[in-house]
């Protein structure tokens, strides 16, 4: 029925459009094959196709070019052009088409099998579409193809054995798919392939030997492939390449201490995610072009000692999660003092490497343009060098989960593009310093978990793109400054707690209208909860436990409607408990350990008696039957009934 109704439209075309064959020179073949394709295009966004129509000649239309001599179709250029549709079979009937590029679409459906036709056909991009299906066997008739680009579609299948006969092929891309069935070794078969590029597939297996073959190999790229094994030595062969990512997979086994000198070409290397042991070698030194060094989250072991004094063009490093420290050795971070000639690197990520030194003073020598400097979750200790300060690039620096010790350096306030912050779980003391309120493009502060003292900078209320602020588990006392109750950019975090901090909770607070996770735990605040807390309608975690608030829960909470956690325990509070609370769709609520009288609730939270806790509240009542809780005796008055003990 389908094919019976893609013939009318086809047959209705043709007969309403105007006979010009005459000044196509007996290219009507041509024609009726550029129709075809028109007639299964279903949208057209950006009118890329109203040109096609009988008042000009086909070879005037847009996105085809012909052939001077001839005057037939060879090149079909559509590329991002938002075009809907499916790939009719007439395509193939193009005989002299040697280029169609249909990148960056919506086309659909499978790829025609008639495509096998087109004997001249030397670039076939059709990535970035949603084709489904296999591969098509018949490809490899088109003897002449040189560019096979596939990826971002959802073919499924195997690579066909087929397509080891295409002799010409440079460029196989077949990335973002959904083939299975390993990396076939007859495409080591194809001597000419310059670039290989299949990430995001699932295909299992290992990385063939017979790919060594590819003497002309510039990019190999397997990422996310399922891959496991060792990679063969023959990869390491290719001298020419200047792209090398098998990240992502199960891939095990060490890699050749030559290696830099056998890839000196190398512009990016990506392992990381692997299994891969050994050392880092240390001749990718040799690596002169080298822009992008990714070998993280590995097990590669034994000392860094990579000299990137030559490595001019790198940006980007990342060899974080490995073991590259806490070997005894004094000098394990070394290499930080050949990163000063690396004028262009922007990325340093060297977490969780068990790094066990000092932090050098070199680090203050690295490039201007670095912006992200990870060396969190380590074990380096002693103070933080005031050189840090240099690093006037940085918009990302994480520090925590160290052993760092003394003051946070007031040279920290030197870093105005700084956007994140973290300095948490270490052993850092003294006070925060006040220019902390001069890094003003700060989004999260994080300096929980360690030996802080003295009072919150106000300075803090400077700092109005603040989103996150996590000062937790120090030594802060005096009160909660109202500048940073006053930052409305507060929307995400604000955990102040296990301190000493005093007072009562401004009303300021109710500005924090669309703050998430408000967290006050383990202080000394007292006074009644303010009501203007009931602003925060966004709050979706309340946390006032352990403090010395009293009075009542204020009715105005009853519009914290989206809240999911609520903790009120170990403190003063007193009333009844309120109705309202039945309403919220609570995953928890603790009222523990405070004076409540009346009548324990029934519905909601209070159905489900994992979900909330009244112990520690003597004059409580009601409730189901297995709380134990005395009956509530009724006193009737003027005005109706109270439930009291």
């Amino acid at each position: 029925m389908a094919f019976l109704l893609y013939s009318l439209v086809v047959v209705t075309i043709f007969l309403t459009t105007p006979t010009i064959s005459t000044s196509y020179g007996g290219n009507e073949t041509d024609h009726q094959a550029l129709l075809s394709f028109k007639s299964m295009i279903t949208h057209d966004p950006n009118g890329s196709l109203t040109s096609w129509n009988s008042s000009v000649h086909f070879c005037d239309w847009n996105g085809v070019t012909c052939g001077k001599r001839h005057r037939r179709v060879t090149v079909i250029q559509l590329e991002s052009r938002g075009l809907t549709g499916s790939l009719p079979p007439h395509v193939g009937n193009l005989s002299f088409l040697r280029q169609l590029n249909l990148t960056n679409n919506s086309f659909h459906g499978s790829i025609p099998d008639e495509l096998g036709r087109l004997s001249r056909l030397r670039v076939l991009r059709l990535g970035d579409n949603k084709f489904s299906g296999v591969i098509p066997t018949n490809l490899s008739a088109c003897s002449n193809l040189k560019e096979l680009s596939l990826w971002g579609n959802r073919l499924v299948g195997s690579i066909p054995k087929e397509i080891s006969f295409l002799s010409e092929l440079t460029d196989i891309e077949l990335d973002d798919n959904d083939l299975t069935g390993g990396i076939p070794p007859f495409l080591g078969n194809i001597s000419s392939v310059e670039v290989f590029s299949v990430s995001g597939n699932p295909f299992g297996g290992s990385v063939p030997d017979t790919l060594g073959r590819w003497k002309n190999l510039r990019v190999f790229t397997a990422g996310e492939c399922n891959l496991h094994g060792s990679i063969p030595h023959s990869i390491f062969n290719l001298s020419l390449l200047t792209g090398f990512s098998l990240a992502e997979n199960q891939l095990t086994g060490s890699l050749p201490l030559a290696m830099g000198t056998m890839l000196p070409h190398l512009v990016f290397l990506q392992l990381r995610n692997n299994n891969l042991t050994g050392l880092i070698p240390p001749s990718i030194s040799n690596c002169s072009k080298l822009q992008v060094l990714e070998m993280s989250i590995n097990d590669f072991n034994g000392k860094l000692t990579i000299d990137f004094s030559e490595l001019k063009d790198i940006y980007a490093i990342f060899l974080n999660d490995n073991k590259l420290g806490g070997h005894g050795e004094a000098d394990e971070m070394k290499f930080i003092d050949s990163l000063k000639n690396c004028s262009k690197l922007e990325i340093l990520n060297l977490n969780t490497c068990n790094f066990q030194v000092e932090l050098p003073i070199s680090i203050g020598n690295l490039s201007k343009h670095l912006s992200f400097l990870n060396l969190a979750i380590n074990q380096l200790h002693g103070n933080l060098p005031l050189s840090i300060g240099n690093l006037v690039g940085l918009t990302v620096l994480h520090l925590g989960g160290n052993r760092f010790t003394g003051k946070i350096p007031f040279t920290i306030g030197k870093l105005q593009n700084l956007g994140v912050l973290t300095m948490y779980d270490n052993q850092l003391a003294g006070l925060i310093p006040d220019a902390v309120g001069n890094l003003l493009m700060l989004i999260g502060l994080d300096l929980s978990t360690n030996r802080l003292e003295g009072h919150i900078p106000s300075s803090l209320g400077n700092c109005h793109h603040l989103s996150l602020l996590d000062l937790s588990n120090n030594l802060l006392v005096r009160k909660i400054p109202k500048q940073i109750l006053q930052l409305p950019s507060l929307t995400i975090w604000l955990d102040l707690s296990q301190n000493s901090l005093s007072g009562s909770l401004p009303t300021y607070v109710g500005d924090l209208k669309m703050l998430t996770y408000l967290v006050l735990s383990f202080n000394n605040l007292s006074g009644n909860i303010p009501s203007s807390l009931g602003s925060c309608t966004s709050l979706s975690l309340l946390f006032l436990d352990d403090n010395l608030f009293d009075g009542e829960i204020p009715q105005s909470l009853s519009s914290l409607k989206g809240v999911e956690g609520l903790d009120f325990a170990h403190n003063n509070l007193s009333g009844q408990i309120p109705q309202f609370l039945e309403r919220f769709l609570l995953e928890f609520i603790d009222l523990s350990y405070n004076d409540f009288v009346g009548k324990v609730p029934v519905l909601g939270v209070f159905a489900n008696r994992s979900k909330f806790s009244i112990l520690g509240n003597s004059r409580l009542c009601g409730g189901f039957v297995e709380l134990g809780l005395p009956k509530c005796k009724e006193i009737k008055k003027k005005n109706g009934f109270l439930c009291s003990l």
